[in-house]
């Protein structure tokens, strides 16, 4: 069966919280596989190339701040076609205050800022990308 791989981020502020545990659990009870796991804190270069889409906004530089102020947990999850698609519904609305209860951002974001508890890629492609830039070491056909 063809896999289809998405990358997650869990952001400092959830790492600190402690909810690495409880965010993995919930993608590996909804039938994800988890391939990859890194608990470690980049250098904002890192988070510059990942978000180099959103240079210019107005969010851009404190996002790329918050993402270096502490360790992340990045995961990289496993599934059948529709993987990236899955992953973004069980985390919910990327604004917190619009995110269902149930879904990650709605039980445990309370606001975009300082973070909205987690990155997770929007496309098989930028998957892809962001998975090389975290995990170069892993090999994904």
């Amino acid at each position: 069966m063809l896999r289809y791989h998405t990358l997650v981020l869990i952001k400092p502020s959830a790492v600190q919280r402690g909810l690495c545990g409880v965010i993995i659990h919930r993608y590996e009870q909804a039938g994800l596989e988890l391939v990859g796991i890194k608990l470690d804190q980049f250098p904002s270069e890192v988070f510059a190339d990942l978000y180099r889409e959103h240079e210019g906004r107005d969010y851009y530089q404190h996002l790329v701040e918050q993402m270096s102020s502490g360790k992340i947990c990045a995961i990289v999850l496993a599934g059948p076609k529709g993987t990236v698609e899955k992953v973004r519904a069980l985390n919910g609305a990327t604004n917190p205050v619009e995110a269902v209860p149930g879904s990650i951002r709605g039980d445990y974001a309370v606001s975009m800022r300082p973070d909205n508890i987690v990155h997770a890629s929007d496309s098989e492609a930028s998957a892809l990308r962001e998975i090389a830039i975290f995990f170069p070491e892993l090999t994904i056909n």
